[in-house]
């Protein structure tokens, strides 16, 4: 490399370190990434095997919502599964005062006797519902849950739907608290529960 070159290199060097000195200030606040709104939740009615269901129903109570579909090759077998693990780590007392909602997601293949059939094998403690097309997207839309069939020829009736996978936790009023993500495991799904039922 001639002198020529080796000057320019240190030339450039030295004013992107000034440029840097004069332009950045480690001092001033950082400027937070806009957040998108958090999902409101909210109150809901679907259908179970055993009649209408809404969340109302479960006031006192703490609340997991789980939305699927029977279906589900991976993702709602694991996540039901988890949860019942955490279920399972709860006192009768503590069961008492929990519910779990799983809401099909795949109203068409999935029928509430269905629902009841499928949660039954997880915990007692879950109840199936879903509801008409409208209905599921309209609970799906207040709780910021995604949703889409898929076309593939081998799967049963020839779709699948991809979902959303998180868990939502809902207070004893009633309010959306926050979610769980997908490989959450069973001790801190009981911990999120106590938390709950523990608050007063």
């Amino acid at each position: 490399m001639s002198e020529r070159w080796l000057l320019a290199v240190v030339v450039l060097l030295v004013a992107l370190v000034t440029g840097l000195g004069l332009f950045w200030n480690p001092d001033l606040p950082e400027r937070p990434l806009p957040v998108a709104s958090a999902p409101a939740g909210g109150d809901f009615t679907l259908q179970s095997a055993d009649g209408p269901v809404a969340l109302a129903d479960f006031r006192g109570k703490a609340v997991l919502l789980f939305f699927g579909y029977t279906y589900c090759p991976d993702v709602c077998p694991t996540a039901l599964s988890t949860v019942a693990a955490g279920l399972n780590q709860l006192s009768a007392e503590e069961l008492a005062d929990v519910a779990v909602l799983f809401v099909s997601v795949d109203p068409k293949r999935d029928t509430p006797a269905r629902l009841k059939e499928y949660a039954a094998f997880f915990h007692p403690a879950i109840v199936g519902v879903t509801g008409s097309p409208e209905a599921v997207a309209e609970v799906a839309r207040r709780y910021g849950v995604f949703y889409a069939e898929q076309q593939v020829a081998t799967a049963g009736d020839g779709y699948v739907v991809d979902h959303s996978a998180d868990t939502y936790v809902i207070g004893r009023d009633g309010r959306l608290l926050g979610t769980l993500p997908h490989g959450t495991g069973p001790e801190q799904v009981a911990a999120e529960i106590r938390k709950i039922l523990h608050t007063h």
